[in-house]
């Protein structure tokens, strides 16, 4: 008798459980994400809204005559776009790309546009991975965006070293959106591994900018490239905040809201600490830009704010019950945003009078206050017992000798192998040979890959 009545209390503590649960989730807001993060600069942000032009670029057939270009244009002088590839170009490889050589800002830009829903072979992409498949430079990676990545290099890479060495002042930026993000930043890092295949370019002129990002490589991974792979996430987008593989997120498209939702239930019964410790566990690249333009039970849109930071844990783990998870992943809107919020941080700028000379000091003391959050990123890794997250000595980039040199031992330490011979490598066969760090640390060969028996 005593268990009868027992009974109705344990279904009052479910239900106030479950309660409790709903009412978490419903009024948890992607600014909670990035609330204790610091606000971005207008210089860091100057390239966002630019950058999303150019791959919005990519989409036209003829740059000349555009059909669809946003208001103020693409900024793209036409003489000036050295490369556009289609995908009869790539043989449906790589998703569509360009390269420009943007004179005004000094830079060389290889933009890749996002997913195109009704190309098969943007699929194909997709579906060419498997949870801890493919192994690269001591953590994990996306293995079809990783071919992607060595796709574009076999066919650009000669162009790209004639451009860098031609314009030795100018930044090389890889920039992508959804799908292409993903292959961006992984380009990225094998650009940054064997950059003496590009003319020997120093590290500091490479950046990559991931737009509405793909989770394509594992946390060590992640925040170790954050000094040269910048992600920007709008409020609320589905695609960084779900660790659900690339290739079930768009086999599920159609019900994504479904897919989210059951998403939602599932992480909260996962702690943190335990998703850190999968080291197959894939997560959003780099330095995070949130752009927060939302608050909770507010109509309409605030004015945006940009936040900044290198996450290690609590970054986007958690989905956001929210109608706009899928519109706050198209590229026109995070490019209206984004040039909303740099316009009101230059206006705030414009209004404070800052002289040249301070302006100037604050730029290189930005550039300061990004090497020591990196650090502190890579501290908090080891802290935290992240899977193949090593003490900064082992990564070779923060050492006394300038960036130039970092990873050079790494590039050149291929044993047996010549630097005519590797000349005439190709990338898939470099990236194939890569090394990577053992469980102690130490960069060994890197074995072969040994499909897993069903």
């Amino acid at each position: 008798m005593s268990i009868l009545c027992g009974v109705p209390l344990l279904e009052c503590v479910y239900c106030l459980a479950c309660v409790r649960w709903a009412w978490k989730r419903c009024i948890h807001n992607a600014g909670h994400d990035s609330q204790t993060w610091g606000l971005a600069t207008p210089e860091e942000f100057e390239p966002v809204p630019r950058l999303c032009r150019y791959i919005m670029a990519v989409y036209e057939d003829d740059i000349r005559q555009p059909l669809s270009q946003p208001p103020q244009g693409y900024g793209i002088d036409p003489d000036c776009l050295i490369i556009k590839r289609n995908y009869k170009d790539t043989v449906g490889k790589v998703p569509p790309y360009l390269v420009y050589l943007d004179h005004e800002h000094a830079d060389i830009v290889l933009a890749i546009r996002g997913l195109n829903l009704a190309k098969e072979s943007d699929y194909a992409v997709l579906l060419d991975n498997k949870l801890g498949k493919r192994k690269f430079d001591g953590g994990y990676v996306h293995n079809g965006l990783l071919k992607a990545a060595g796709c574009i290099l076999d066919a650009e890479c000669e162009a790209l070293k004639e451009m860098v060495e031609k314009y030795p002042n100018y930044t090389l930026t890889f920039a992508g959106h959804s799908l292409g993000s993903g292959v961006a930043a992984l380009l990225t890092m094998v650009v940054v591994q064997n950059r003496d295949r590009l003319g020997n370019i120093e590290r500091k002129r490479i950046r990559c900018y991931a737009i509405a990002p793909a989770r394509c490589m594992s946390l060590n991974l992640a925040v170790r490239y954050a000094d040269v792979i910048n992600s920007i996430v709008l409020q609320d987008d589905f695609l960084p905040r779900t660790d659900t593989p690339l290739e079930d997120i768009f086999k599920s498209l159609f019900c994504l809201p479904c897919l989210l939702c059951l998403k939602c239930m599932r992480d909260t019964c996962i702690s943190e600490e335990r998703m850190l410790k999968d080291p197959r566990r894939l997560y959003a690249p780099g330095r995070l830009y949130h752009i927060v333009e939302r608050k909770p039970f507010r109509c309409g849109r605030l004015p945006p704010v940009v936040r900044s930071a290198v996450p290690v844990d609590g970054r986007f783990e958690h989905i956001v019950l929210s109608c706009n998870a899928t519109s706050d992943h198209a590229i026109i809107c995070i490019e209206r945003e984004a040039a909303i919020a740099l316009e009101l941080m230059q206006e705030k700028d414009d209004a404070l009078e800052i002289p040249a000379q301070q302006r100037m000091e604050r730029q290189n003391t930005l550039v300061k206050e990004h090497k020591e959050e990196h650090k502190a990123a890579l501290r908090r890794a080891v802290a935290l017992a992240v899977p193949h997250a090593f003490p900064l000595s082992d990564y070779g980039t923060f050492g006394e000798k300038d960036d130039d040199d970092s990873h050079h031992s790494m590039d050149d330490s291929s044993t047996g192998s010549s630097i005519k011979s590797r000349s005439k490598e190709s990338w898939d066969e470099l990236i194939e040979r890569l090394f990577e760090r053992d469980d102690s640390g130490r960069m060994v060969l890197k074995k072969p890959l040994v499909p897993h028996s069903s």
